[in-house]
């Protein structure tokens, strides 16, 4: 299973936040940055579709980043990853 749906979110400006809690903020995809772990997911409408595992941005994608292997999905959030 490569993504895991989560709660309805709330939306506040250009974040989005799960309804339980404000540490669960998701940033615009487009302010990815390139140096670290991330938890990316496809936002629709209210609900949340994230990959289970760690990734990181590479210029022209995504890559798992415990195996280097490329992702074939085009998020359109990300947090860091805390896991």
């Amino acid at each position: 299973m490569l993504f895991r749906r989560l709660p309805q979110l709330s939306i506040r400006g250009d974040k989005h936040h799960t309804a339980s809690t404000d540490k669960m903020t998701w940033e615009r995809i487009e302010a990815a940055p390139f140096d670290r772990d991330l938890e990316i997911a496809v936002i629709e409408g209210n609900t949340i579709h994230r990959l289970v595992f760690p990734c990181r941005r590479i210029f022209g994608g995504w890559i798992k980043t415990k195996t280097g292997e490329h992702v074939a999905v085009r998020p359109t959030h990300w947090r860091i990853w805390s896991k």
